[in-house]
């Protein structure tokens, strides 16, 4: 007769002891380097983005957010691809500047052959788009609004669910001005890319068709 398996209490305490050597041999918040930011991103599962030392976890997508972001990476690649250029979603680390990394839910070059597109991380970008997060609104339209502009992206998109907008900001000397903020209705249009534009009422509709509850 074959007796009843105890938990392995050994393994699952040494598991415990061998996590929290992990977390102690991490640097402290403020005294992350570039390098200690690649080798975490490069091993551990999740967003993750840096700026100055510090490292910032990002929350999990929801699916009515990776339906929106599926719509739209589905028209900007029937564009750009024909066109030579190149369209990736997240999470694809962005190198804003020394020290500074990002990871938009959308990046695009008009040119897949330059010198930016690198395959660890790119270093730098045409068009980045967010689809704003329910606890995101301060970091996508503040924080990094004022990083994508540091980094010299001549356009941004932002994608508000809740109230089914696409605003398109475009690069004036070093901050972002409004190109416009588009709804129902109405075709999201690109300074940037002349002759694009997307269905916002589709890219929404996609979201209530999935099922998904928001």
């Amino acid at each position: 007769m074959k007796t009843a398996q105890r938990p392995n209490v050994a393994c699952r305490a040494s598991q415990d002891a061998l996590d929290a050597l992990v977390c102690d041999a991490l640097p402290r918040q403020g005294c992350w380097t570039e390098a200690d930011y690649l080798w975490l991103t490069d091993r551990a599962e999740g967003r993750i983005e840096f700026t100055d030392g510090h490292i910032e976890l990002l929350p999990m997508p929801t699916v009515a957010h990776q339906v929106i972001l599926a719509a739209l990476y589905k028209a900007f690649d029937a564009w750009v691809d024909v066109r030579g250029g190149l369209v990736v979603f997240a999470g694809l680390r962005l190198r804003v500047r020394e020290s500074k990394f990002r990871e938009p839910d959308l990046l695009l070059l008009r040119d897949r052959h330059e010198a930016r597109n690198r395959n660890r991380f790119w270093l730098g970008a045409d068009l980045v788009l967010e689809v704003v997060s329910p606890d995101g609104e301060e970091r996508d339209w503040v924080a990094k609004r004022a990083d994508y502009a540091e980094g010299g992206i001549p356009e941004y998109w932002i994608v508000d669910p809740p109230e089914e907008t696409i605003t398109v900001l475009t690069l004036d000397g070093d901050a972002y001005a409004e190109h416009r903020v588009f709804g129902d209705g109405e075709r999201a249009t690109s300074l940037l890319l002349p002759g694009f534009s997307v269905d916002v009422k589709a890219v929404f509709d996609a979201v209530r068709e999935s099922g998904a509850q928001r």
